[in-house]
């Protein structure tokens, strides 16, 4: 059993490849049960999860996720997700590699959000708000940037500092990075948002938006955390990952649906749909558009897939 650190992830796995290989992976039967979620403490008083995830491709490939949430780690200095992949192969059932599972983990979300702004996003994209300043960000933005012609980035995060410093780490010449507190005028000015926040109350307004935007919601994976208002859920054409993990885990709409703003059949597609030519994406130039990222075991299966044959 082969043994793939993080920098043999980050390395293995260009969002070029990645991206296409997640469309792919959705175009082909997967098994996929639902993820065990696990409620824990960690000896503070705080809050904190054990997920396990599980996918199969009959005859091919075995892999099971296994990750930790501890959002306090922030206070620690650590990271707030941590784990480990283990991918089988699917004749045999041996082990073939151990895989890092944070830098799967970034990869793979960043690359579904990717995915998803080739089919909801304008071709003509060249701004981008980045709102968090976490592990995800850098590469949520080198992802959206694979995929649309971005040239202008601007971060936006709790703590001014952190925002920019990631700026001046990201940014060049040819690719502008800066930082703001001004969130409401990034939101008006910005052509795509990307959220990757743990946010429990909402930070993106639906009366900042306007025609043409494409929203992407990553972070708030509790029914209890939300990125977003109502009034975004009400202006945009939605579409979701996989609509049975949204409707279980994602706080932006299960609150609105139990609130009466958002009926689940409102909910535009996935996925599955997206890439298998069921439904259209962004069907007009000043339409807004939202996609609402949870994860699903699919993604890490192909990136693990993808990390094996190349680390």
């Amino acid at each position: 059993m082969r043994i793939i650190s993080a920098a043999e992830v980050e390395g293995a796995l260009d969002f070029t490849s990645l991206v296409e290989r997640l469309r792919q992976a959705f175009r082909r039967e997967t098994g996929v049960p639902p993820r065990h979620y696990h409620h824990l403490e960690d000896g503070n008083g705080d809050e904190a999860a054990l997920l396990l995830m599980p996918a199969w491709q009959a005859g091919q490939s075995i892999g099971v996720k296994l990750a930790t949430v501890f959002p306090s780690n922030a206070e620690r200095g650590l990271p707030a997700v941590m784990g480990a992949y283990l991918l089988l192969d699917g004749k045999t059932g041996s082990p073939k590699a151990l895989i890092d599972g944070p830098m799967l983990t970034v990869k793979r979300t960043a690359a579904a959000s990717a995915l998803a702004s080739r089919y909801l996003s304008r071709p003509d994209c060249e701004r981008l708000l980045m709102v968090g300043t976490g592990a995800l960000a850098p590469y949520l933005i080198t992802a959206h940037a694979t995929v649309r012609p971005l040239c202008n980035v601007l971060i936006w995060g709790r703590h001014s500092e952190k925002a920019e410093k990631l700026a001046r780490r990201l940014n060049r010449r040819d690719f502008r990075v800066n930082f703001t507190t001004d969130l409401e005028a990034a939101v008006k000015g910005a052509d795509i948002i990307s959220c990757a926040t743990l946010s429990s109350e909402p930070l993106v307004r639906g009366s900042w938006l306007r025609p043409g935007q494409h929203v992407d919601l990553v972070g708030a994976f509790r029914p209890d955390m939300r990125e977003s208002d109502d009034e975004v859920i009400r202006r945009s054409r939605i579409f979701v990952d996989t609509r049975e993990g949204a409707l279980g885990e994602a706080g932006d709409l299960i609150q609105p649906i139990q609130e009466g703003v958002l009926d689940p059949a409102d909910i535009a597609g996935d996925f599955f749909d997206m890439t298998r030519g069921d439904r259209a994406g962004r069907r007009y130039y000043d339409q807004i558009t939202l996609f609402k990222s949870v994860g699903t075991a699919i993604e890490d299966l192909a990136a693990a897939q993808l990390t094996f044959e190349r680390a």
